[in-house]
């Protein structure tokens, strides 16, 4: 199927890999081609609504970080290099969607885009030239960051706050879908996908849900609370595992973001239907256990897509707690543009269901002007040590390095 998709300037691919991660709606599904679209270039995030319901049919795309901008007031002057609109969706040509064996082909003629699948060599994972990949503040700067954050932490300004930083490479020339197929297989997750808008790339292995509808019901899946996994000793993997679900300060960073939620549902919800349906859930992945909580409500009426984003976006995971703040102080401090980097890529089907993940532990790229980049990042508390902070994201950009096959110069300065 990627094999045939590559073929077409935009396509969207969501794979879930075979996790049977809850709510479940489909194991893959692959949008390809475009009958109508609707973008930030040209269009207004109020303008999404009467898109929708022009259509009425499926759309594929994704919401950049950077829409909190219009969403909510907020400035956005940092330098992009990748040039993801802050939002885009399109109207498919072809939908495919698997479930269990059962293949769903949505086109003008599903029996010629079957054989043209089938007629597909399977693909060989292409060599890439080396890449240099430089890290955009030193650690001496991060450590530094780290205490600023918490000097506003006791001043009351804020709870948590999520810092990233950014790792790069330029003059990059890679073949996206061999460095997909190198992603998942190290790190096989529920919200993959591999999405291409043009020139434009995200190469993504995310395992967190950001929203999802199904009928009047909304759910959102936070996760916070991340404990290493040892793959060689079994007793002390589920020990790790056991010490995550007691561990105070990694409880006290997922409350935070579920309280956060529970207040964002609570804005496009019916009264007391707000709800977190699971608190506290470990869920293991192949390098790490996660903390996930899960959090729904009942939609007010009919409430349109355009009331949702701004009610919910950016993720509370992403940004920390009181939310408005922290996205001022992630703007003052961080030096990078997000992007679409802790945005979220996803569906809306025809009924208006949908079901979007967090674009993390994701490379993007674009293919004009050979600029690769990814980011990592970690919540930060008055509690967080600095210096373990920044291990943590060392371990998290080496993992993606491997990927790459890159060398990594720490800047220590």
């Amino acid at each position: 199927m990627l094999n045939w998709a590559n073929q077409f300037n935009i396509f969207c691919y969501l794979d879930n890999l075979h996790y049977n991660f809850q709510p479940h709606y489909y194991e893959c599904l692959l949008a390809v081609g475009v009958r109508a679209l609707i973008s930030s270039d040209t269009s207004d995030v109020s303008e999404l609504d009467h898109f929708l319901a022009m259509q009425n049919d499926w759309s594929c795309g994704h919401i950049a970080y950077n829409l909190k901008s219009s969403l909510h007031g907020l400035s956005n002057n940092k330098p992009d290099s990748l040039h993801f609109p802050d939002f885009f969706f399109f109207v498919p040509e072809v939908i495919l969607t698997i479930n269990g064996n059962e293949l769903c082909i949505e086109a003008t003629s599903p029996e010629e885009v079957y054989l043209q699948i089938m007629q597909q060599e399977e693909h060989a994972i292409q060599p890439h030239a080396n890449l240099n990949i430089q890290q955009r503040i030193t650690r001496a700067e991060y450590l530094q960051t780290i205490r600023k954050l918490q000097q506003h932490i006791l001043r009351g300004d804020c709870y948590e706050i999520n810092f990233c930083q950014e790792f790069y490479a330029e003059k990059a020339i890679i073949e996206p879908l061999s460095i997909y197929q190198k992603l998942i297989a190290v790190s096989p997750t529920p919200f993959s996908a591999l999405y291409r808008l043009n020139d434009k790339y995200l190469i993504c292995a995310s395992p967190e849900r950001y929203i999802a509808k199904e009928g009047t019901k909304i759910l959102s899946q936070p996760m916070k609370g991340t404990a290493k996994r040892n793959l060689d000793d079994e007793a002390e993997d589920r020990r790790l595992k056991e010490e995550l679900l007691a561990s105070s300060k990694e409880r006290a960073e997922n409350v935070m973001v579920v309280d956060l939620v529970r207040n964002d549902l609570s804005k496009i919800c019916k009264g007391a239907t707000v709800k977190v349906d699971e608190l506290y859930g470990i869920y293991t992945f192949p390098q790490v256990h996660q903390m996930v909580s899960t959090v729904s409500g009942e939609l007010d009426g009919n409430v349109p897509f355009s009331a949702i984003l701004p009610a919910t976006f950016p993720m509370g995971s992403m940004t920390g707690a009181p939310k408005y703040r922290v996205m001022q102080l992630i703007d003052q401090y961080e030096p990078s543009n997000r992007g679409i980097f802790s945005g979220s890529v996803g569906y809306i089907d025809p009924n208006g269901n949908f079901d979007f993940n967090v674009v993390i532990r994701s490379i993007m790229y674009n293919a004009s002007n050979q600029y690769l980049s990814y980011q990592v990042g970690s919540g930060i508390t008055f509690y967080s040590d600095a210096e373990k902070e920044w291990e943590e994201c060392m371990l998290k950009a080496e993992a993606i390095k491997r990927v790459l096959g890159a060398e990594l110069t720490i800047l220590h300065g």
